[in-house]
């Protein structure tokens, strides 16, 4: 049995089955947890290796091993995606959100506008706005069943002058979509029309389907303006708990200025545990990356024929990338209220809002597909008897799991 097909069962205190979260958020501790993005899969069997190997030594001495970590990403990189990146150009951080937020710090005003692109990854609005600037949104436009950026709307935002910085979410989270490079590169023109900076999230950059190509900022961005947050393994490589991020900064004006402040603040020395995992993820973990591709993959294809043939009511966004996708329960007819006790405690699902992503998303909801098929196919069968149950009428109160519409 391959790994992918194993629950990682132990005593721990994962956020996306504590009782506490489920209860406050959902409203029900028995709740199937398919909403924080991460992974139920062990991590590949190097990274444990090289981190028991770390533990077994029994000191833990200052090192200081940050070139070997770029040089493994870029290595990784040019290999996966045709980058040809500079190890001089990395700034570490401890986090991809800590990364975000000292970009936005250094390269705007209070009160300035950041661009995001809802519906966007939550956190967002939290940074540009624990920062005291202004959230500009450029909503994402739907056509042809796919979404797609209203580059129309995205100029008038620029125009407005009062516009410093964009983040852009590739792949972005948690519509699905991988941007073309046609995209890529009209929107760095753009951005470069009107002196905007784009901070690139390109966590995600690594879970690519088969259809689609990823195209980094960096790859398109050939005056050297803007910014990628590159290189974490947190998501491709399930190290959520244990990884760093990684800034790529072409221009050294600008890496200079981030450096002094990432320095000064001793937020680049990381930890040999971090480190040495990452250097080992990067390169030695690429089959067992494969494996979760093809098995994502299929769980996606899964996923899309089980809802035309027993739930056409649920729309799914085919995903291009990431582990999770992005339902549209409109269909429904609910009211917001309604739909989220179907979801919370008639299917027992935990999934995650749709206006965390922004306003005007209730009737959606994002689903973390990284999890056994097995648990993935329980969740829809339990979605269509509360809905079947919800549409027969008998939508009364929440009802133990398995259980059918007559009990």
């Amino acid at each position: 049995m391959s790994l992918l097909d194993i629950k990682h069962e132990v005593k721990n205190n994962f956020a996306k089955s504590n009782p506490n979260f489920l209860q406050s958020m959902f409203g029900n501790t028995e709740a199937t947890p398919l909403w924080i993005a991460d992974m139920d899969f062990k991590v590949a069997e190097p990274i444990t290796e090289e981190l028991n190997r770390i533990v077994e030594r029994g000191i833990y001495s200052y090192e200081f091993i940050e070139k070997d970590v770029f040089k493994a990403i870029k290595n990784w990189n040019f290999k996966r995606h045709q980058l040809d990146l500079n190890t001089d150009a990395f700034l570490q951080v401890p986090g991809v959100l800590t990364g975000i937020s000292l970009l936005i710090r250094e390269l705007s005003k209070e009160g300035e506008g950041v661009v995001v692109q809802t519906p966007v990854y939550h956190q967002f609005f939290k940074v540009i706005k624990s920062a005291k600037r202004e959230v500009i949104e450029n909503p994402l436009k739907i056509v042809d069943g796919v979404y797609s950026i209203d580059f129309k709307d995205l100029e008038l935002k620029f125009k407005q002058g009062n516009v410093k910085l964009m983040i852009l979410c590739n792949p972005h989270n948690p519509v699905g979509r991988v941007w073309s490079k046609e995209e890529m590169t009209k929107l760095t023109l753009l951005a470069n029309q009107y002196n905007v900076t784009i901070i690139s999230d390109e966590i995600h950059s690594d879970i690519i389907f088969s259809t689609s190509k990823f195209n980094s900022i960096v790859s398109v961005d050939t005056l050297h303006k803007h910014v990628a947050v590159i290189g974490s393994p947190a998501k491709t490589f399930g190290m959520h708990s244990i990884s760093n991020g990684y800034l790529y900064i072409s221009n050294e004006e600008m890496r200079t200025q981030l450096k002094g402040v990432i320095g000064g603040m001793y937020l680049d020395h990381g930890n040999a545990l971090s480190a040495y995992a990452t250097i080992a993820a990067y390169t030695k973990g690429e089959e067992w990356l494969n494996e979760l591709l093809g098995y994502l993959e299929k769980t996606n294809c899964w996923i899309e024929s089980f809802l035309s043939k027993e739930l056409p009511e649920v729309k799914l966004f085919k995903p291009e990338g990431t582990y999770q996708i992005w339902l549209d329960f409109s269909g429904l007819k609910l009211s917001d209220d309604a739909l989220n006790h179907l979801v919370f405690n008639r299917a027992n699902l935990a999934l995650t809002p749709g206006n965390w992503f922004g306003d005007n998303h209730s009737s959606f909801m994002r689903l973390n597909t990284a999890s056994p098929l097995s648990t993935i196919q329980e969740a829809f069968q339990e979605l269509k008897t509360a809905i079947n149950c919800n549409i027969e009428g008998q939508d009364v109160e929440a009802k133990p799991k398995n259980s059918c519409c007559s009990c």
